[in-house]
């Protein structure tokens, strides 16, 4: 029998979030996620995705994973520490600090379970960390888990991150101090301002750790915002993801030897939770080995973010300050954002809304990704759909 107070709470709440327009509907995928997908039947041009490169479902990474089924099974059987280490995990780490510049890299299970290891395994309540405000949930998480201070400073204002770094340091109050930011930020796609992140690090000795979920396969021809900036030597911690521009599933950091090291006998997700599967391992590293010999999926990627953008601008739509693929189209009111979205739906195109407390009240946007799947056709439909109902709302 359900509690009481717990169904009070229940209906409570999620009433709350239906009338305020917060409410997330979840709508299930008939098939691969790919520039077309299916929802109840109806086909539609998919810019909600992840898949930057169209790598999801690219054939060449479907047949090594059915190889790596056949010869090492549909699971790792343990946790890396005991003898979940498979052959093929430890040529996905290779591959990926070769892709990254690194010495060394540790994969895991998620790119948020990276944050919950990473930084909890180096970072204690004796520490402080300095973090953008603007930071993806995974970060904040990964930081509250630590239990070290945490001290934000306001997105991307180098000023006010150098106050704040001057003020804990000189505290003497803790024992390190990690500065940590997104390489891209995934609501408004504005990059990092590594450089002079870098700079104050240096000045103070902060640790760095940049979260490049959304940048890796996107900036720098692929290898991520650290190489766009020329930074691998001067950057701590490079996180990232194997679920977005790689295709699969999992994530990674990727450093100093030492580190690395540390981390194996030190972040609880690598020793308590089963590693990824042979076949996620194996196409995440043939998806890095595609992106090592040729930049033709990063060019479209980027081709086909700029016609996107172009449209969307030459009709009248704000899209923030973005400067990568991820098209927020800000709209402002929570209802009116998620109508929006329904709309865009009916026409046939698939935009997700996102809305507080995924990004702040009164900013809610339509969140468009366009990958290098998509065709011309395709993004055409998409503008279509965009001028119509913004004529219809009023909006253009």
């Amino acid at each position: 029998m359900t509690s009481k107070a717990l169904q009070s709470f229940l209906e409570e709440n999620i009433t709350d979030l239906k009338e305020r327009g917060l409410y997330n509907e979840i709508d299930p995928v008939q098939g691969a996620n790919g520039p077309i997908i299916n929802i109840d039947g109806k086909e539609l041009v998919n810019l909600s995705s992840n898949n930057y490169l169209g790598l999801a479902t690219d054939d060449r990474l479907k047949e090594v994973a059915k190889d790596a089924v056949d010869s090492h099974g549909v699971g790792a059987g343990a946790v890396r520490t005991i003898n979940g280490t498979l052959d093929l995990h430890l040529e996905l780490e290779k591959k990926l600090a070769a892709f990254k510049g690194t010495e060394a890299v540790i994969s895991y299970q998620s790119g948020f379970n990276c944050n919950m290891a990473a930084i909890s395994a180096v970072m204690d309540k004796n520490d402080a960390i300095l973090s953008d405000e603007l930071n993806h949930a995974s970060i904040i998480d990964g930081c509250r888990l630590s239990k070290a201070k945490i001290i934000r400073f306001s997105h991307s204002d180098m000023d006010d991150l150098r106050a704040k770094a001057k003020e804990a340091v000189e505290s003497g109050q803790y024992n390190k101090v990690m500065v940590i930011t997104d390489g891209v930020f995934s609501m408004d796609g504005d990059v990092a301002k590594l450089p002079e992140i870098v700079e104050v690090a240096e000045e103070f000795d902060l640790i760095t750790y940049v979260d490049d979920a959304h940048g890796s396969g996107v900036l720098g021809k692929g290898a991520g915002t650290v190489k766009h900036f020329g930074l691998q030597d001067k950057v701590d911690f490079q996180m990232g993801t194997l679920s977005k521009a790689i295709g699969v599933i999992g994530g990674y950091v990727a450093g100093k030897g030492e580190l690395i090291d540390w981390l194996k006998v030190r972040s609880r997700p690598f020793l308590f939770s089963t590693a990824v599967s042979p076949a996620d391992a194996v196409a995440s590293t043939k998806a890095v080995d595609l992106l090592m010999e040729s930049t033709d999926l990063n060019e479209k990627l980027w081709e086909n973010s700029q016609y996107l953008k172009d449209g969307l601008k030459k009709l009248g739509f704000d899209i923030g300050d973005s400067e990568t693929p991820i098209t927020p189209c800000i709209l402002g009111d929570e209802k009116d954002t998620q109508d929006f979205s329904k709309r865009l739906y009916e026409e046939g195109v698939y935009a997700k809304s996102i809305v507080f407390p995924t990004v702040p009240r009164g900013t809610g946007r339509v969140r468009n990704m366009p990958t290098a799947a998509h065709t011309k056709e395709m993004l055409d439909n998409a503008l279509f759909a965009y001028e119509k109902i913004g004529k219809e709302l009023g909006l253009i």
